[in-house]
């Protein structure tokens, strides 16, 4: 894949720099999102509520698929990793809440733990949009 067919957002998230990784990569035809979760802005937000926590992390997902060029209707594939797998129905309603028109391919997987203790699920999606990775007005690898 030539280096004009990728873009990169960054979200400002404090790990971001330290594990070396973007937000989000469009590459081609797909748009790769990274692992989100309840944080607004730079701050953890809905402690100890799952539904909450998975719509939060969806809202995050959006924002930046949005800052590529992409959206929400765009998703064809979403991961679910999750700490207590019995919240699955609260996960998995918000969830449906936000792709019930989209029905992406989906997995949700209990993990042992995330990065915040107070973390109970991280939310990736991969959209499918064609051309999406070509540089338009933005220089190629740039991190907006």
């Amino acid at each position: 894949m030539s280096g004009n067919s990728v873009r990169r957002v960054s979200s400002g998230a404090i790990w971001e720099p330290v594990v070396g990784y973007s937000r989000a990569v469009a590459a081609g035809d797909f748009v790769f999102v990274t692992g989100c979760t309840s944080i607004d802005g730079a701050e953890f937000v809905h402690d100890g509520d799952a539904f909450a926590q998975t719509a939060q992390a969806i809202v995050n997902v959006r924002s930046a698929l949005e800052k590529l060029g992409a959206g929400l209707a765009d998703v064809v594939r979403t991961r679910m990793f999750v700490t207590d797998i019995s919240k699955w129905e609260a996960y998995g309603r918000a969830h449906g809440e936000a792709f019930a028109e989209v029905m992406p391919a989906t997995s949700m997987i209990e993990v042992r733990g995330l990065i915040d203790p107070r973390m109970l699920v991280e939310v990736e999606a991969v959209a499918y949009k064609p051309g999406i990775g070509a540089a338009s007005g933005v220089p190629p690898g740039a991190a907006l």
